[in-house]
């Protein structure tokens, strides 16, 4: 077996324990692995596109400089959203933008007025991808529109799957604000797309 066939095959967590040992294929493998999702966050909490690449990269090389930081492999998810929402304030502060504090909590949110998302899927027809794409466009649209607060607490909640306890320590807030600015972004968002739902 090759050694990109070894390391592609691992896990992050294996990929973080290799990583802090300071096995640069390893965290080359770890980067790769993340990249994706690193972009598509920061995509939604940004209001446009413009300095997307660059915020990016600037994640995934703090990443790399701070990986022998983190102290357990398993709060990994939680220990990267943590420095996408940091270089997200510290970007906006770069622009002189007023930031708002976001308290976020950690709890079970009731799942009334839920929106789903779907991925497109490449092999669908064009017709369907067609649609798809324009739905995703239209979400996209939707999030980027939300105050900031609900914005950050519906990303990291929905698109990275953190707890709500995960959320509140990534944003200094108690869970409880987390909770309510989630549930509000929902209904929000709910009524914004209800015209895309079924």
């Amino acid at each position: 077996m090759s050694d990109k066939v070894f390391y592609k095959k691992m896990s992050i967590d294996e990929l973080v324990v290799l990583s802090q040992q300071e096995d640069f294929k390893a965290l080359e493998e770890l980067i790769k692995k993340v990249q994706k999702d690193v972009f598509a966050t920061l995509s939604y909490m940004l209001k446009s596109n413009e300095n997307l690449y660059d915020l990016t990269q600037e994640v995934l090389v703090k990443l790399a400089k701070n990986i022998n930081n983190l102290q357990n492999a398993k709060c990994f998810k939680g220990w990267l959203n943590h420095i996408i929402t940091n270089t997200y304030y510290d970007y906006l502060r770069k622009i002189k933008k007023k930031t708002e504090t976001i308290p976020l909590e950690y709890s079970c949110p009731q799942e009334n007025g839920v929106v789903n998302i779907d991925i497109p899927d490449k092999r669908v027809k064009p017709m369907e991808k067609c649609i798809s794409a324009e739905c995703e466009r239209q979400v996209k649209k939707a999030i980027r529109g939300l105050p900031e607060h609900f914005r950050i607490a519906i990303i990291l909640r929905e698109f990275q799957g953190l707890s709500y306890e995960e959320i509140a320590n990534s944003t200094n807030s108690s869970i409880g604000t987390v909770k309510s600015r989630i549930s509000r972004a929902r209904m929000k968002l709910h009524e914004d797309l209800k015209g895309y739902t079924a």
